[in-house]
């Protein structure tokens, strides 16, 4: 199910990373969570960075604050109560280059005002410690990737994919759609270009839509 706690904390981490954006990691993490409640587990989802104007107003020590749309379903899917640090970083689009900051449910004008690649070393203590708290907190914790790991370009200032991965030292499954072609060339390509170290995070392949005769495979 998961990888050994981190920190001695007490929940086991999986996370579901994908082989591009709209493979399929919100509704996988969604199954999860259901999946686990259902043994009677305390679940809780989390995704550190989310891209998307589909919010939802819930709670924070601060009062009300805001997180993805996929996060708050999620969570009701876990029989859980929706809270900020399930998505610590909600980034709403404004501009082709501009986007409203929202950090633990709350708008920060001065992140927004940042260079993106100088963000991600600011707010990763937050995202860290919000994780760290759902661990402590929970039986098991399913994490949400976002777009691909293996964006070579994108991996310095990574706070999403590897570095979350790393830090809760959870076992991973590595989606893809197998509607859109290409599909075993995405998982191999994608794992492939992982560190090694990383590589043996993945755990197992999904190939999201499928259907037919399985004897193809």
């Amino acid at each position: 199910m998961g990888g050994g706690a981190p920190h001695g904390m007490s929940a086991r981490c999986v996370m579901v990373l994908g082989t591009s954006s709209g493979a399929g990691k919100s509704w996988l993490v969604t199954a999860l969570c259901r999946h686990y409640a259902r043994q009677g587990l305390k679940v809780a989802p989390f995704k550190a960075q989310n891209m998307s104007n589909n919010a939802r107003v819930v709670d924070s020590r601060s009062g009300l604050g805001e997180i993805g749309s996929a996060q708050y379903f999620q969570a009701l899917a876990a029989q859980a109560q929706p809270d900020v640090r399930m998505n610590p970083l909600l980034l709403k689009p404004e501009a082709d280059t501009r986007s409203q900051v929202v950090l633990l449910g709350q708008v920060r004008q001065e992140l927004g005002a940042m260079p993106w690649h100088e963000r991600g070393d600011v707010v990763w203590p937050q995202i860290a410690t919000a994780l760290d708290e759902l661990i402590a907190d929970n039986d098991v914790v399913v994490i949400e990737g976002a777009g691909s790991p293996a964006e070579i370009n994108l991996m310095h200032s990574d706070i999403v994919n590897l570095r979350v991965a790393r830090h809760a030292r959870a076992r991973c499954l590595l989606v893809t759609d197998i509607d859109r072609g290409g599909a075993f060339a995405h998982l191999y390509g994608t794992w492939a270009l992982l560190p090694p170290e990383d590589r043996q995070r993945i755990r197992g392949f999904v190939l999201n839509k499928f259907r037919g005769d399985a004897r193809l495979l």
